[in-house]
C-alpha cells in the first residue's frame, strides 16, 4: 500500500509537470526563466520548495537526531540570513536580470555597470555552477534513494534512477515552468508529510514529554550549547549559520525564481508566501528529528553508506503512519529531492548555453539537449557517490555561496570589478571553503562565513596586486 500511493503520488507531479508543456513557447527565454511571466505566489512556493530539500528531510533531521536541541542554531541561523537575502537582494536581482535579459546568474555576475558582459567571467561562474550543481543535484538524487532503499527494500540505485528519469522528463517537457508547477504542488505534499508525523510522534509521546524522554536518552541532546568545537565562540557559531542561509545569494536555481518573477514590485508578496511555508516546516523538521531519537525505530538499513541519522524521517514514518501516509510521507520526502535536482538541471543548462558556450544561446534545442547531459551526469554521481547527503549538500552550497555570492552583491550595488578581481574573488572564495572543511574548522564556524570573507578581501587586495603589473607591462 505504501509503495502504490507514493508511485501514485510521484506520477501525478511528472504528469503535472508534463502538463506545463501545453503553455509553452519554443524559446530559451521561456524554457529557462518561464519567459518571466511567474505570479508571486508560484514563485515563492517553487523556490522554498527548492531550497528545503533533501537538506531539511534527510540533512536536518539527521543533524538533529545526532545533536539534538543544537540544531536549532543552524535553523534559526539560516532563516535568518535567508531573509535578509529577501529584504536587501531578491528585488535586485529581478531588477537586473530583467533590464539585461539575462536567462541565467552567470550572465548577472558578468555584466558590469556599463552593460557590458565580459566572456571569461561568464565562463568561469558557468563552470562553477556547472560543476557544483550537477554534484548538489546528485546528492539529491542519492537522499531519495536512500530513503526508498531503507524504507522499501529496493536496491539502492532504483530511487536514484527513478527520480532522474521523473525530472528530466518534465523539465525537458516544460523547462523552468515545469519545475515550477511540480515544486508549488510538491510544497504541500512535503508540508502536509511532516505535520502528519508531528501529529503521530505526539500522539505517542506528548510534546511535554519529549525533553525528559531525551534526557534519558542522552543528556547532551537537551543541552543548548555546544560542549566542544567552539573554538570561535558562540556568536561566530552563530553568525556562521547567519552566512549558511546569506549563502543563497550564490544558488543560481534558487535565485532563478526571482528572475522568472512576473514583477519586481511582487518580490514583497512572494517573501511573506515563502517565510509563512519556511519558519512553520523548520520548526517542524527539528521537533521530528528530536521525536525519531526517543521513539523506538525498527528500521534496518544495510549498506546504505549514509549516518543512521539521515535516514531517521523514513525509520519514523514506518513506525508511526499507516501504510498510506507512509508512502505519502516518503512521497514528501522523494518531493524535495526532485525539487531541487530539476532546478540545478535547468541551471546547468542555462550556464552551458547562455555562458560557457555562447553561440548557443538563442537555441531552444540546445538547452534541452544540455538538460539531458546534466541529468546523466548528475545519475551517474548519484550512483557513486558515498559522502552523506548533509556534507554533499553544505560543500556544494557553501563553495557556490562563497564564490558566486559576494560578486553577486558587488555587481548588484553597481560597484565596477575587473576581471582579475572577480576572478580572484571566486578563487578565494572556493579555495578558503575547501581549506576551511579541509582543517577541521567547519564544526567551530560555517565554512561559508571566512569563504565569503575571502572573498570579499580579495576584491580589497586584488586591485592593489595587478594594478602595479599592468603599469609595469605597459612601460
Amino acid at each position: 500500500m505504501a509503495a502504490a500511493v507514493f508511485v501514485v503520488t510521484l506520477l501525478a507531479f511528472t504528469l503535472l509537470g508534463v502538463a506545463s508543456a501545453w503553455r509553452r513557447t519554443d524559446t530559451p527565454r521561456d524554457y529557462l526563466v518561464a519567459d518571466r511571466k511567474v505570479p508571486a505566489w508560484l514563485a515563492a512556493l517553487s523556490a522554498v520548495a527548492t531550497n528545503n530539500s533533501g537538506f531539511m528531510f534527510v540533512g536536518l533531521i539527521g543533524f538533529t537526531y545526532a545533536y539534538g536541541v543544537q540544531a536549532v542554531w543552524l535553523q534559526l541561523g539560516w532563516v535568518v540570513g535567508d531573509f535578509l537575502c529577501w529584504v536587501r537582494f531578491h528585488r535586485r536581482v529581478r531588477e537586473r536580470s530583467g533590464d539585461l535579459d539575462a536567462n541565467g546568474v552567470p550572465t548577472l555576475l558578468a555584466t558590469d555597470e556599463n552593460g557590458r558582459r565580459d566572456p571569461v567571467i561568464a565562463g568561469v561562474a558557468a563552470l562553477l555552477t556547472f560543476f557544483f550543481l550537477a554534484g548538489y543535484a546528485a546528492a539529491q538524487l542519492k537522499a531519495g534513494s536512500t530513503a526508498l532503499h531503507a524504507l522499501f527494500g529496493w536496491d539502492a540505485r532504483v530511487g536514484a534512477v527513478l527520480g532522474a528519469v521523473v525530472v528530466v522528463l518534465y523539465s525537458f517537457s516544460g523547462g523552468l515552468r515545469a519545475s515550477i508547477w511540480t515544486d508549488a504542488a510538491q510544497s504541500f505534499v512535503m508540508l502536509f508529510a511532516m505535520i502528519a508525523l508531528l501529529i503521530a510522534a505526539t500522539s505517542r509521546l506528548p510534546l511535554g514529554e519529549l525533553f525528559d524522554a531525551l534526557r534519558a536518552e542522552d543528556p547532551m541532546l537537551v543541552e543548548w550549547m555546544p560542549r566542544e568545537g567552539l573554538a570561535f565562540g558562540f556568536p561566530l557559531y552563530l553568525l556562521g549559520f547567519v552566512f549558511g542561509g546569506l549563502g543563497v545569494l550564490g544558488q543560481p536555481h534558487i535565485l532563478v525564481r526571482t528572475m522568472s518573477l512576473d514583477d519586481p514590485a511582487n518580490v514583497p508578496k512572494a517573501r511573506v508566501i515563502y517565510f509563512a511555508w519556511f519558519v512553520p516546516f523548520s520548526i517542524a523538521a527539528v521537533v521530528v528529528g528530536l521525536y525519531a531519537r526517543v521513539v523506538p525505530l525498527e528500521l534496518v538499513s544495510e549498506g546504505a553508506n549514509v549516518p543512521i541519522g539521515e535516514l531517521a524521517m523514513p525509520a519514523l514514518a514506518s513506525v508511526l503512519l499507516p501504510d498510506a501516509l507512509v508512502g505519502l510521507a516518503l512521497a514528501g520526502l522523494f518531493a524535495a529531492t526532485i525539487s531541487t535536482a530539476d532546478s540545478q538541471l535547468l541551471s546547468c543548462s542555462a550556464a552551458v548555453t547562455q555562458d560557457l558556450v555562447p553561440r548557443w544561446r538563442e537555441s531552444y534545442l540546445a538547452g534541452k539537449l544540455a538538460t539531458l547531459t546534466v541529468g546523466a551526469l548528475a545519475l551517474f554521481l548519484a550512483l557513486r557517490a558515498n559522502e552523506g547527503v548533509f556534507a554533499l549538500v553544505l560543500m556544494a552550497w557553501s563553495a557556490l555561496g562563497a564564490s558566486l555570492g559576494p560578486l553577486l552583491v558587488l555587481r548588484l550595488a553597481g560597484r565596477p570589478v575587473a576581471r582579475p578581481t572577480a576572478l580572484a574573488m571566486m578563487a578565494a572564495g572556493v579555495v578558503t571553503v575547501f581549506a576551511w572543511s579541509g582543517l577541521g574548522l567547519s564544526g567551530a564556524v560555517f565554512e561559508l562565513l571566512p569563504g565569503m570573507a575571502a572573498a570579499f578581501v580579495a576584491y580589497g587586495l586584488a586591485p592593489l596586486l595587478w594594478r602595479p603589473a599592468r603599469a609595469e607591462a605597459a612601460q
